[in-house]
């Protein structure tokens, strides 16, 4: 459903031309949830950025759905890392969620159902009076997740969106994001920077190398679940999989053709 062939993109011009995508492709079905890592500034946000449309890439091609992404596509949705600016501090936590449902053309009672409903999938029943800043760090990312899920996109993007919280929070929001995939059969693309996020979550996990970016590895994850943060972590399979995402990412950092 998602298909970026031959991604490139190149920020300026001549001697100080910054080349973020080298050429990235990538596949990804309906229904999976894939986890995009790689070492610090390797253009993981520009490649999420030219996927939401966000941003025109200098090269190669998006196409969501069939249909080549030109702009923002209508059944796309983002969750960011910085909550605290993703929602608005003078709307209460309904109206955050039901927000961009008038892009839909809903009427105002299924707006407020459709977003009592999603604040309940995400555990946060009978906050819709409430404002954002009354509200906990991960409650708020709860809050950015209720708003995507209340749209329906047939893909979701995720930018480091638990970056900013802290550890136990970061564990719940894992598995709130699994629950959510899981009921919805949602498409998924997350970026990360933890690898072991990544494999705790990932159907598969796509490494980017430095920049200019390409895809040097694409791993399927097949760990039984459903997944649990203290079993699914012993896992031979999970610390073998960590493992290799680390000396992938690792080895891009240190020397560009030892992970090839």
């Amino acid at each position: 459903m998602l298909e970026i062939s031959n991604l490139t993109h190149v920020y300026g011009s001549g001697p100080g031309a910054h080349h973020a995508l080298g050429g990235v492709d990538l596949k990804v079905a309906q229904g999976e949830l894939v986890c995009i890592v790689g070492p610090s500034g390797c253009g993981k946000s520009t490649l999420l950025r030219s996927i939401a449309g966000l941003l025109h890439p200098t090269g190669g091609t998006v196409t969501l759905g069939g249909k080549p992404v030109e702009r923002t596509p209508d059944d796309l949705a983002v969750v960011f890392q910085d909550y605290s600016r993703s929602l608005f501090p003078w709307m209460s936590v309904g109206d955050n969620v039901a927000l961009p449902l008038r892009r839909k053309g809903m009427d105002r009672p299924r707006r407020r159902e459709a977003a009592t409903e999603a604040l309940e999938q995400v555990g946060l029943a009978g906050a819709e009076g409430k404002y954002p800043w009354q509200l906990s760090g991960g409650m708020q990312q709860r809050v950015s997740i209720a708003r995507a899920l209340a749209y329906r996109p047939a893909l979701m993007l995720m930018d480091e969106p638990f970056g900013s919280v802290d550890a136990q929070t970061r564990e719940d929001l894992e598995d709130l994001t699994l629950r959510v995939r899981s009921h919805h059969d949602m498409t998924i693309l997350l970026i990360t920077h933890d690898i072991d996020e990544s494999v705790y979550v990932g159907d598969r996990v796509v490494v980017l190398s430095k920049a200019p970016a390409t895809v040097v590895g694409d791993l399927r994850v097949d760990l039984p679940g459903p997944r649990d943060q203290i079993t699914t972590r012993e896992n031979p399979e999970f610390v073998h999989l960590r493992a290799e995402v680390g000396r992938l990412v690792r080895g891009m950092r240190d020397d560009p053709g030892a992970a090839s």
